[in-house]
């Protein structure tokens, strides 16, 4: 028998707000995170803006000297880790850490290190490369060394699925405790990529807003003016454990995670299959896999990354799948105040559902002001809304044609 999983803690870092108590603040308030580029001279770019995280001290979580030898992902998956352990009110000290795992995964890894010290090799020469190059870089170093800065010896490991990367995690971290490999998982998505070259190569797709003087409404999901997604940095975990473990120590449950669906569009390297078909597909995985009907689920984190196609095509999927109820749910997006935290924005938006789940609250999808006549749901206009939320679904799909939903719902012993 599959056992039942539930989310007891979790941790976030931001553009607007370090912890998740100032991220819920600020997403209920409407708040933009989005600014001017200050990480570097941004003004030979198209695209000048971003999701910034900003008054992050990572010295706060770890050392000075381990700070300088983890590339900024990798700090924010530790400093995360940390918040979502505290939330949980888990002891480590009186835990079976060899039954609890990590997977925390990226979508583009160490990115700022990776062109740091490729500027060191061609201006000083290989012998200046850094010794802690590789291990800064590459994206299993986020669940590596949380896995070691928390002594979890459980199954550790790490997704790399584009934007469906912090989904894929938390669903895949999901069914280790289901099928009995772990009690407890550490679990989500983390990304600092916001650099030259990463900036450079989406600009050059032609993916990014170019909204470059009015930063703070750039991002406008499902909005007719719509241009691009805006890029974002942060990370989002939550600690998931078995039912019976978390009743156990008597902990606070925020909410169960009642299904995953996972599968890929097999279409094209950026771009979603048409019509959002296998989108569709996905979120009725999940929802079967949880055991209920479409009819079942009141709120959806939408994907909603404010480009022309994932909106538009993410919109037909819901509606193809929901059919009539399409009209009764709720739908809104994250990203229109945080821009796009590719492989952490499932981490950061299955916390999010949660959150409304636990509260009864959502919050805004910000700038949505010019309705598009193909999309016509409800997508929260305007302020947050009180709104009583049994089932919630979080979407993350992402280049290479990876879909990814997670269900979490009311928790009801």
């Amino acid at each position: 028998m599959k056992k039942r999983v539930v989310i007891t803690g979790m941790g976030a870092i931001t553009p607007v707000g370090i912890g998740t108590e100032a991220t819920w603040k600020a997403l209920l308030a409407g708040t933009s995170g989005i600014t001017r580029i200050t990480r570097f001279d941004a003004s030979e770019y198209t695209s000048q803006i971003a999701g910034e995280v900003n008054e992050f001290d990572p010295t706060k979580y770890m050392d000075k000297k381990e700070a300088r030898r983890t590339d900024r992902f990798i700090q924010f998956a530790i400093a995360s880790t940390h918040m979502a352990f505290e939330d949980s009110g888990i002891d480590l000290e009186t835990e079976d850490r060899s039954r609890i795992g990590t997977l925390i995964g990226t979508g583009i890894g160490g990115m700022e290190t990776l062109h740091e010290q490729y500027k060191t090799l061609f201006e000083k020469g290989p012998s200046r490369i850094s010794p802690f190059f590789v291990p800064m870089m590459i994206g299993n170093m986020a669940s590596g060394l949380t896995s070691i800065t928390f002594g979890l010896q459980g199954p550790c490991t790490c997704v790399v699925t584009a934007c469906a990367t912090g989904t894929n995690s938390i669903g895949e971290a999901f069914k280790t405790i289901q099928r009995g490999d772990a009690d407890v998982m550490v679990a989500g998505g983390t990304e600092a990529s916001i650099s030259q070259a990463a900036l450079a190569g989406f600009a050059s797709m032609k993916a990014l807003s170019t909204n470059n003087d009015h930063p703070e409404r750039a991002s406008r999901p499902f909005d007719r003016d719509r241009d691009g997604f805006v890029m974002g940095e942060g990370c989002g975990v939550v600690i998931l454990e078995s039912l019976e473990h978390a009743l156990a120590r008597g902990a606070r449950i925020y909410a169960e995670v009642g299904g995953y669906g996972a599968n890929a569009d097999a279409y094209h390297m950026t771009a979603p299959a048409p019509e959002g078909k296998q989108a569709a597909k996905c979120m009725e995985l999940a929802i079967k896999d949880a055991g209920l009907e479409p009819k079942d689920v009141d709120y959806i984190n939408a994907h909603g990354t404010s480009t022309q196609l994932n909106d538009k095509n993410e919109t037909m999927a819901i509606k193809s799948l929901f059919g009539e109820h399409a009209k009764k749910l709720v739908v809104n997006s994250t990203k229109s105040m945080t821009g796009h935290l590719l492989g952490a924005a499932g981490g950061l938006e299955c916390i999010v559902a949660t959150l409304s789940v636990y509260h009864g609250m959502v919050h805004p999808t910000v700038n949505y002001e010019n309705p598009d006549v193909d999309l016509d749901l409800d997508y929260v206009p305007g302020k947050a809304r009180k709104q009583t939320v049994n089932v919630a679904i979080s979407n993350s799909l992402g280049f290479g044609g990876h879909n990814a939903t997670i269900l979490v719902k009311k928790y009801n012993d």
